[in-house]
């Protein structure tokens, strides 16, 4: 086996491979070329290699979405790693374990004019659980080395590192630094960056490791029930005639079924799930938007809870945040291992526990269901509401909205659904979505800039056939993401493209000016055709009921390609459809 010459290159490469570490997505470069010798040579891990590093982190941050384990992206030095940082950013905020490998230059050559330098040291800020800037290895023969006649304060830097303990004592800090990194992201479930610099030569390989890392164990993610607290909130619970639960972006399978049952049996609780949260129940509460967007006062006073409940990710609807910072609980309890966000300002506890853990310690203790019409008050209007759905459905024309009623529907069955942002995942999230298709979306900053690339490393890691369905402007701010070798021929797209920006045009502004139409719809006349013959999908376009419904009768079957269908809606009406629909459905 080959591995790279330098040590610190393969210190990195067995710590990963001793902390499990088995995907690796690697953008070319010439820095960290110690690193890409020593990860390609082994077949341990699972290389990728994605040339656009934007691209690449979203790609790993789909492989470790689906994976739930940390997933490496390896870089050259200088804005590399920058075009790292918006994946970096949503995996912090969705709690997805990247390791940032980031090759750098010596101190030495930082800030003195050569090319490909910036400062990586801690580049990431707080959006990292832990930054580790490793040392440079020593050189072994010091007296040739052109470094001698670097200026004085080098020299000293030198001897000082061979008085403190030369190479083992750098050898050691490195080691503690990579370890620790690599356990907060697997037990912290986040980001980590670890800064690597090497010297010249980089290509230069050994038939055996010349490293021998100390002997760790790895630390296991622990929970530790606080009976006193769940005590307390029992009491609590029984005392409550409305009960909210909210449930945010959650992994699939995350609750057992009987706790849901438990909740589900309970009148005085409302369960509000997202298609991103994974969870049915008949009695639970899909579709939030629909159910309270033509809320009155009255409504309002109806549906505040005592309690409110809230575990998963970030919450999609903006409507429910609304109405809970203004009619607000007596008590809001958020439950999850790592972070509480204040979202309706009246967070009251943080319970440190996995949601699944806490419905077991916390429901076989409630011993009685209270008295309440708060579910089937709300069941009743749930129904209302859907039955005025259907019926809105059989008065509109060929719009976006009729166009993910006949999508959403045609999603074949045991499949994943991955979901862009924007106006994708809020027209998805007021259609009910069967129970045998998982949904994702990057709901943790919310950005259109990673959805394809995310879909794609998705689909790589998950047996489950995938489809995405996403906006025009998402799909070609992220077009680099079809370059890219590892795209399962079963992979589909779904573009809906309405010439822009759609979403602006529900918010407050002017429309129909040169000015709204220019900087805020960005209108365009862009077409994916051309995108798809430059990287090997098989096109279909679809502008009208028709052809749309003809075209999904055969637009999963197999084939020797990857596919997308390129939906043309008009702009000018998707709008008022969509407002008209919660007038509608009231």
């Amino acid at each position: 086996m080959k591995y790279s010459k330098i040590p610190l290159s393969q210190t990195v490469v067995t710590l990963c491979k001793t902390h499990n570490v088995k995907h690796v997505v690697i953008s070319p470069g010439s820095r960290n070329a110690p690193l890409t010798i020593g990860f390609t040579h082994d077949d341990y891990f699972e290389c990728y290699s994605i040339v656009d590093e934007r691209c690449a982190a979203f790609f790993a941050l789909g492989i470790a979405q689906q994976l739930q384990q940390p997933v490496a992206i390896v870089c050259t030095s200088g804005s590399a790693l920058l075009n790292y940082f918006p994946a970096i950013s949503e995996a912090y905020y969705s709690n997805i374990p990247l390791v940032v490998l980031s090759a750098d230059r010596p101190k030495h050559l930082i800030d003195i004019g050569d090319g490909q330098t910036i400062k990586q040291k801690n580049v990431y800020g707080e959006h990292v659980l832990y930054s580790a800037n490793l040392k440079l290895d020593l050189k072994e023969d010091k007296q040739n080395s052109k470094e001698e006649e670097l200026p004085i304060l080098k020299s000293i830097e030198n001897k000082l590192e061979h008085f403190l303990g030369l190479q083992k004592s750098i050898q050691t800090y490195n080691e503690s630094e990579i370890h620790d990194a690599l356990t907060a992201a697997r037990i912290q479930s986040g980001p980590v960056h670890i800064n690597i610099p090497f010297e010249e030569p980089l290509y230069e390989t050994v038939e055996a490791l010349t490293i021998n890392p100390k002997p760790f164990s790895l630390k296991d993610r622990t929970e530790k029930v606080d009976d006193f607290e769940i005590k307390s909130l029992i009491d609590i619970w029984h005392r409550a005639k409305r009960k909210m639960i909210l449930v945010g972006v959650l992994q699939p399978n995350s609750i057992e079924e009987q706790w849901l049952q438990e909740l589900a049996n309970e009148d005085s609780v409302l369960v509000f799930s997202e298609t991103t949260s994974n969870l049915h129940h008949k009695d639970f509460f899909p579709g939030i938007d629909k159910m309270i967007a033509s809320l009155d006062d009255e409504g309002f006073e109806a549906l505040q809870p005592d309690i409110l409940l809230t575990f998963g990710g970030l919450v999609v609807s903006k409507k429910i945040k609304a109405f809970l910072r203004k009619y607000k609980p007596k008590h809001h309890w958020h439950v999850d291992l790592f972070r509480a966000n204040d979202t309706f300002f009246c967070l009251e506890k943080h319970i440190h526990l996995s949601p699944n853990t806490f419905f077991e310690a916390f429901l076989p203790l409630v011993e009685f269901h209270a008295k309440s019409n708060y579910k089937a008050t709300w069941l009743a209007i749930r129904q209302h509401r859907r039955n005025k759905h259907d019926q809105y459905l059989k008065t509109i024309p060929f719009s976006d909205f009729t166009v993910f009623n006949a999508v959403l529907k045609s999603i074949p069955k045991q499949s994943q659904l991955q979901v862009g942002n924007s106006s994708a995942i809020r027209y998805t999230q007021l259609f009910q979505i069967r129970k045998d298709i998982t949904v994702f979306c990057n709901r943790g900053t919310s950005g259109i800039d990673g959805s394809t690339s995310t879909a794609i490393g998705a689909a790589v890691a998950n047996q489950k056939r995938t489809t995405f369905i996403t906006g025009d402007l998402s799909f070609f701010y992220d077009s680099n993401a079809l370059w890219n070798n590892y795209i399962p021929n079963d992979f589909r797209i779904v573009l809906i493209n309405n010439e822009g920006g759609g979403i602006f045009r529900i918010l407050p502004g002017h429309k129909n000016t040169e000015n709204f139409d220019t900087y805020f719809e960005t209108k365009h006349h862009l077409k994916a055709k051309q995108l798809c013959d430059m990287f090997g999908f098989e096109y279909n376009e679809a502008s009208n009921q028709v052809e749309l419904d003809a075209t999904l009768e055969s637009f999963y079957k197999a084939s020797e390609r990857p596919k997308l269908l390129e939906i043309f809606t008009p702009s000018k009406i998707n709008d008022e459809i969509l407002l008209e629909y919660f007038n509608f459905v009231k």
